[in-house]
């Protein structure tokens, strides 16, 4: 694997620190809702980490006392004790368990709902920079993550130290002889417990590495079946898949080799000792400083000792996951919106009228390299003006500039006046809709699709707005008509229906601006195109309309086209007006009909 294709996949493999109390820290205000809950669960835990260290206690008395003498009779009330101590120790290990999923479970709904409101107020340019498949890692896995670290992780390895401690505190309250023995090979274990973190520390992070590797082949793949199945490739698409799943199974084998040696070697250690104290224990119960029923609780005592050992190093990989997630969490929760509401906002005057103007606009992706040059434009209200130009212009940028996706390094736009930076985002987009190229369509009905839930919308203006844009013909011929539920990206609709769909939508909401976005009449059939320009021609009347087109037959309704060149606007006026010119705008249009002439 290369050294680049090991890079697009470090963010999503890192192993974070074991334990990382700054990370936990930035986690804590969503789990301080549940803090009295969250503080009986450690209670209940600890009790029950507690009571198991009874009943090797009760046995020793058992064998000591009743057994010893010849008194069975007295081992009822033992026995009573014995069962009361399990009792206890299941009731409170229901219990904790309960509880602790019940409070992982609702901390993960709110860390959700957290991150997701966030992503959705992030600037786009968040969006370009990061894929929706890692945004989804972060909703998803990350959280889950989080869930098993609070709920399987941390608070079990508290229990498994607080019963490690217990065990070693009531073994030398009994003997401290039988003690030392039954610890003495403690030392050789944890070094042990230490060599296998670190192999698995890097085994771990090679599935990972190998398991995103695998996931974002699936999504490529699976998105682009149809690109596979047209060239045939479906065979080398498979051994390329298998290759990586073989890939996958070597680090998940390297994983089960190393714990197979590891749990072997701790039951070794465990019955090392366990002989160790045996022989040791026997000496003493000949030598009359150990009872016979203590060396049995104390053998009870040292296996009880290894696991939370054992656990404690299974659970490691659990911690540095949950660190390594809570790391990219909170990296994007630290993210902060490039495009942000101003302190004080400014409310645009009643009604809206629609007047756009553009001031010495430069803007970049990158400021170093702007794309827009200094554009100064004027857009009264209500008038339809196509933005043309070849690709690369500029086209699309200015309109995201309008829509306040992006802010300029330099210039002022303004909305009836007013700087639109000095709105809310939320006020300046309420009286803007856009209508993209590639329609989006969600999962729902077709009414939830022009409405997008919004409970302004009734029923007949979902209706009319429809209607105005030819969308009603279609949908009424749909089973269930407006309640016909669309799948995925609208995969049973067609792209025209789709685009009809995307302009009812906009009509909808009935805004004073209407961005229609890289033309939005490519790619459809002929009948299909005249239905849309007849929709286009109703929905700019009235409207202050701003139209990205490629193709300049589809622009014969608006009142002005702006024609940009290098990030410059270098024409500007009516299409008689800009043939007569014999400029750029000339020269695209006779491009344009002697390309059509070739293909009639």
């Amino acid at each position: 694997m290369s050294r680049g294709s090991s890079q697009r996949f470090d963010d999503d493999v890192v192993m974070g620190k074991a334990y990382d109390g700054r990370l936990l820290r930035r986690m804590a205000p969503f789990v301080a809702p549940y803090g009295r809950r969250l503080g009986l669960a450690i209670a209940l835990l600890i009790g029950a980490a507690l009571s198991e260290i009874i009943p090797p206690l009760l046995v020793q008395r058992a064998i000591d006392g009743p057994i010893q003498s010849g008194e069975l009779n007295g081992l009822w009330g033992i026995f009573a004790l014995y069962a009361g101590a399990l009792l206890t120790t299941f009731t409170l290990r229901y219990s904790h368990s309960y509880l602790i999923n019940s409070i992982g479970q609702s901390v993960m709904m709110d860390l959700r709902i957290y991150l997701f409101r966030h992503i959705q107020q992030l600037s786009l340019s968040f969006h370009d920079r990061n894929p929706v498949g890692r945004l989804l890692t972060r909703i998803t896995n990350d959280v889950d993550a989080l869930n098993e670290f609070l709920t399987s992780g941390m608070l079990l390895i508290l229990a498994d130290l607080v019963t490690l401690i217990g065990i070693i505190l009531v073994m030398f309250l009994l003997n401290w002889r039988l003690a030392l023995i039954s610890l003495a090979i403690m030392p050789i274990l944890a070094l042990i417990v230490t060599i296998y973190q670190r192999v698995m520390r890097a085994t771990y992070r090679l599935i990972r590495q190998r398991l995103a590797m695998i996931n974002a082949y699936l999504n490529e793949q699976i998105s682009g079946v149809l690109v596979t199945q047209l060239f045939g490739r479906e065979a080398p698409s498979q051994d390329y898949f298998a290759n990586m799943s073989a890939d996958y199974l070597q680090a998940n084998m390297r994983s089960v080799l190393y714990f197979a040696i590891f749990m072997p070697t701790v039951q070794l250690m465990a019955a090392i000792a366990t002989a160790a104290l045996l022989w040791g224990g026997g000496v003493g119960v000949l030598g009359g400083w150990a009872s016979l029923g203590m060396l049995i609780a104390f053998v009870q005592y040292t296996q009880r000792a290894f696991e939370p050992i054992r656990n404690l190093a299974e659970r490691y990989t659990i911690l540095q996951a949950a660190m390594a997630s809570a790391e990219r969490i909170v990296g994007v929760i630290d993210t902060q919106a490039e495009i942000r509401d101003p302190d004080e906002p400014v409310t645009l005057p009643t009604p809206v009228r629609g007047t756009i103007e553009l001031r010495d606009v430069v803007f970049g992706y990158d400021p170093h390299e702007p794309v827009l040059k200094g554009i100064t434009l004027t857009i009264p209200a209500g008038q339809a003006v196509a933005i043309v130009g070849a690709t690369g212009a500029g086209k699309s940028s200015l309109v995201g500039l309008l829509a306040r996706f992006y802010d300029p390094q330099e210039g002022v736009i303004t909305l009836d006046g007013i700087d639109i930076r000095h709105l809310r985002q939320r006020d300046l987009r309420r009286h803007i809709a856009s209508v993209p190229q590639d329609p989006i369509c969600f999962s729902g009905t077709i009414a939830t699709n022009i409405r997008l839930h919004s409970t302004e919308i009734g029923d007949a203006q979902m209706r009319k707005a429809a209607e105005t844009v030819n969308a009603a013909t279609f949908i009424e011929r749909l089973p269930g008509g407006y309640g016909y539920e669309v799948r995925e990206r609208g995969a049973n609709l067609s792209l025209g229906q789709r685009q009809l769909l995307a302009f009812a939508r906009a009509l909808a909401f009935n805004p004073e601006v209407l961005l229609i976005l890289d033309e939005a009449t490519s790619s459809v059939d002929t009948a299909t195109e005249a239905l849309i320009q007849e929709a286009l021609a109703r929905m700019l009347r009235g409207r202050t309309s701003i139209v990205i087109a490629h193709r300049l037959s589809t622009i014969r309704h608006v009142d002005r086209i702006v024609v940009l060149d290098k990030g410059r606007v270098v024409e500007d006026g009516s299409h008689d007006e800009l043939l007569a010119r014999q400029g750029f705008y000339s020269r695209l249009y006779r491009l344009q009909f002697a390309a059509q002439q070739v293909e009639g």
